[in-house]
């Protein structure tokens, strides 16, 4: 469908609101949900289903299709998706399963690294970390699979602050404000500095992801590796990044 069908759909919506027209919107519209829960799917990892993550995003896209103003300026698809991801998340924040031993060894880990950078002046290796932490690689390896599902407390400010998505011109237009080019550019330069910290293939993996806006699954076929090893690597490399980011951290786990 092109946007000449799409805004005619629109406007024959927002007339007669049947529910026949609001099925063929939600069927349009339904491939930004898989959009959305592929992005989070690669914090989550195999803790929760990616199926089960689509579910949850139907459910934001059909408030969102109620509750959208075509008379403001802002695009569907901007304003769906963070319905779409608030819906995932306020779901997977209902169902509390973030165990109190993984939030423990997030702590311990993001100590280890610290205390490790302090004394050598640079980033931590994954084999310092195990020898500080007194576990065997292969348990940090599997401590920080576990720590995919603490990234989702940073992942939506949206969520967090229980607000709504604005629908103002200010904010989303079709056209980036200067302060959010500027922002991009800040954001892009600190993250390039960050690379150093990573090893070769944590690094690809970060620029697959956030430059070349790959999936998982395309990613994990460039490097031929599985893609729950592709999920590890990025997890790596945002625990690594995480210090060099600062504040940043949120924007990049937002995008």
């Amino acid at each position: 469908m092109n946007e000449t069908e799409k805004r005619k759909l629109w406007n024959d919506y927002s007339k007669y609101r049947t529910p026949e027209l609001r099925e063929k919107i939600i069927l349009e519209y339904a491939p930004l949900v898989k959009i959305v829960a592929g992005r989070l799917s690669m914090y989550l990892g195999q803790n929760v289903e990616y199926d089960d993550l689509v579910s949850y995003g139907i459910f934001g896209l059909i408030d969102a299709i109620d509750k959208f103003d075509l008379d403001k300026t802002v695009k569907f698809e901007t304003y769906a998706s963070l319905r779409i991801r608030g819906s995932i998340l306020d779901q997977i924040r209902k169902m509390d399963w973030i165990p109190r031993t993984v939030r423990k060894r997030q702590k311990q880990i993001d100590a280890a690294m610290k205390e490790i950078e302090a004394r050598n002046g640079k980033a931590a290796t994954d084999e310092e970390v195990a020898i500080q932490l007194g576990i065997p690689m292969d348990e940090l390896l599997n401590w920080q699979s576990q720590l995919k599902i603490t990234h989702i407390i940073s992942l939506n400010e949206f969520v967090e602050q229980g607000s709504e998505p604005v629908m103002d011109s200010t904010y989303n237009t079709h056209f980036e404000t200067p302060e959010k080019v500027v922002e991009k550019s800040e954001l892009k330069d600190i993250l390039e500095k960050s690379l150093n910290n990573l090893s070769e293939k944590e690094c690809k993996v970060i620029q697959l992801y956030y430059y070349e806006e790959l999936t998982l699954k395309e990613i994990s076929k460039i490097l031929e590796v599985s893609e729950s090893r592709i999920s590890q690597l990025h997890t790596r490399a945002l625990q690594k990044m995480k210090k060099s980011m600062g504040t940043y951290m949120d924007i990049l786990v937002n995008r």
